[in-house]
């Protein structure tokens, strides 16, 4: 979701992280632990709750990756970070990875330093109106207010589609999602715009939730997953095949509950994955479950996804793009082999 200052393209990504250094998977295990940026709470992603405890998509994928690398999921130092902190955290070397509703895009893959390692939900810019503005499409909104979260994706993006409709908008920003919620409950804007995900999150948090609508506009592509700093092949293969541990996973059908009969009594392919047969640990320089501790700690994909923001959460979001490719999704982990 983010557009960095030019001090930042220019500084810390030329100073810091076009030297990365490689060496992150010694860090972590000497360590003990993973420390991973996440946001400052949004449902369903990234939030903690009144016992400290995080949950969410973007936590399953610390997760994930510190099942895989230390063998227990639970070994996660989280760092909330706004959306202005959060390149400047993972450049510096304050996080291991940042896990974070962060925007793939071209800028931010070639020229901070940075590399995504997958995708973990298929996203869209979008807009939430108040019912009472009687607002039926985006394309009403010439001349409102806009709430909008500094240092996003979102505030290209709506300002390429405002453009291209010739109408105009006024933006009202702020540096956090819970400042922007309450900017637009208050009144002090007539839109509130986010990624769709995101709007469906907010809009739970409102006093009168079902005062709100989120308008049927998608007017950008935002493939939102984790990042790590160039230079570290090695921890870049891990945190990307860790993620894709989770969807090939719900593709063989294994799950939490059945890994262990999977890896004894399953197909080749479940072997393999689950560390079986084959090397691919060994190629990760992990031990060779690495993807059976995934799975049994943290759950396939298809798990993750129902309970974080899916039939199992409140925000009861489709699958739709983030189905699998064989469900009429784009959802696809590159072979496990």
């Amino acid at each position: 979701m983010i557009k960095l200052s030019s001090l930042i393209v220019g500084g810390l990504a030329a100073g810091l992280t076009l030297g990365a250094q490689a060496g992150t998977l010694d860090d972590v295990k000497k360590r003990g632990t993973l420390s991973c940026g996440v946001s400052t709470g949004l449902a369903g992603f990234s939030q903690k709750d009144e016992k400290g405890k995080w949950s969410g998509l973007d936590v399953d994928v610390c997760r994930a990756v510190a099942a895989a690398v230390l063998g227990d999921a639970n070994k996660v130092q989280y760092k909330p970070l706004t959306a202005k902190e959060r390149f400047t955290a993972l450049q510096s070397g304050e996080i291991d990875v940042l896990s974070r509703n962060t925007t793939w895009t071209h800028t931010r893959d070639t020229s901070l330093g940075l590399n995504f390692a997958g995708v973990v939900y298929y996203d869209g810019t979008g807009f939430m109106v108040s019912k009472k503005l009687g607002v039926k499409s985006a394309k009403e909104l010439d001349g409102a207010n806009a709430c909008i979260q500094a240092g996003t994706s979102t505030e290209l993006a709506i300002s390429d589609y405002f453009r291209e409709n010739k109408i105009k908008y006024k933006p009202v920003t702020f540096d956090t999602s819970d400042q922007t919620r309450a900017g637009f409950e208050s009144g002090r804007c007539d839109f509130l715009t986010s990624d769709q995900s995101q709007l469906y999150a907010l809009r739970i948090g409102l006093k009168d939730p079902k005062g709100a609508i989120v308008l049927p506009e998608v007017i950008s592509k935002e493939p939102l997953g984790p990042v790590v700093r160039q230079g570290d092949d090695q921890w870049f293969n891990i945190v990307k095949w860790s993620l894709s541990a989770m969807i090939e996973g719900e593709e063989q059908g294994v799950t939490s509950s059945n890994v262990a009969d999977k890896l004894a009594n399953g197909k080749p392919g479940n072997k393999r994955l689950l560390g079986g047969e084959g090397e691919l640990g060994k190629n990760l320089g992990l031990n060779p479950d690495w993807a059976y501790q995934v799975i049994k700690q943290v759950g396939n994909y298809s798990e993750s996804f129902e309970r974080n923001v899916g039939s199992g959460s409140p925000l009861k979001i489709s699958r739709g793009l983030n189905a699998l490719w064989k469900d009429g999704g784009i959802l696809y982990s590159p072979a496990m082999r």
